[in-house]
């Protein structure tokens, strides 16, 4: 069995069906892992979904802000944007199973060995793995509950915008999710910044009076509590799949904006790459 982790989909079914076709990719025997997002921008989201819930088992998914996005407009938390592109999702026939689908995908998850750990956007440097996976399965319960249109009324919004276990109902349910789906630059004691989105730290297009020098991208704080741990990520396509740190994977290198789509597998480490345009589809 070969484990492979791919980044943001994004509604680009092509080109990830390109990379699975050069590794031979064999749902009996090997598992997908989608880092979230398989939705919105590009032009085939129903398909993406349709094609990852059919695989079954040999999927493991975690929702990115783009699905949870959907899934809050499914339910009338609030009205597309003009950039939004899952109509074909919610006038689909399939519509309410591959919803009911997404909403069991966890924020965070870990493989039974324990070797390889994913979710969307990262782990904030002052959680450790443990807490990472309880503050995660908080989200996913009351996605899987009742509750659910409730947490998609209260999901959006920037605050409170750093941890403290007194934190209680929607607030903490909100950063947990802004943590875990949307974070890209924090302090070392998990301050969100939600303003940037550039690639590194001193970006010569951007003023140090803008960005604090506190505030530096999640992985890249020394005393990250979870240093040691192998976390695999996307949403953040401006990295390019660079961080320089060990133990930390970016996927996300940006196929819906016409760059191309990575793919790494997990026993070895070895990438693997398609060129897309930028309309989504592989080149």
């Amino acid at each position: 069995m070969a484990r492979y982790a791919v980044g943001d989909l994004q509604g680009c079914l092509q080109p990830l069906q390109c990379l699975l076709e050069e590794v031979a990719f064999d749902p009996a025997a090997d598992q997908l892992w989608l880092v979230g997002d398989l939705v919105n921008r590009g032009p085939q989201s129903l398909d993406c979904l349709r094609f990852v819930r059919q695989l079954g088992d040999s999927a493991k998914v975690v929702l990115g802000n783009h699905d949870l996005h959907m899934l809050a407009v499914s339910f009338g938390a609030l009205s597309a944007g003009k950039h939004d592109n899952f109509d074909d999702v919610l006038a689909a026939p399939d519509r309410d199973e591959l919803l009911q689908w997404l909403m069991q995908q966890p924020l965070l998850y870990s493989d039974p060995s324990n070797d390889y750990h994913m979710c969307h956007a990262g782990i904030p440097p002052n959680w450790n793995l443990s807490q990472a996976q309880v503050y995660a399965a908080e989200v996913a319960t009351v996605l899987r509950s009742k509750q659910a249109s409730d947490y998609f009324t209260n999901m959006y919004g920037n605050q409170p915008n750093q941890w403290q276990e007194q934190i209680s109902g929607w607030d903490r349910l909100r950063l947990i999710t802004n943590y875990l789906t949307r974070m890209r630059f924090c302090t070392a004691r998990g301050e969100l910044e939600f303003a940037h989105k550039l690639n590194h730290y001193h970006d010569d297009n951007v003023s140090h009076d803008s960005l604090s020098q506190q505030f530096a991208p999640w992985f890249s704080h020394p005393q990250r509590l979870c240093k040691s741990d192998n976390i695999i990520f996307g949403h953040w396509a401006a990295l390019e799949g660079k961080v320089d740190v060990e133990h930390v994977f970016a996927l996300d290198t940006g196929c819906v904006w016409g760059n191309h789509m990575t793919m790494m597998r997990l026993e070895d480490q070895q990438l693997f790459s398609c060129e897309c345009s930028s309309q989504g589809t592989a080149v």
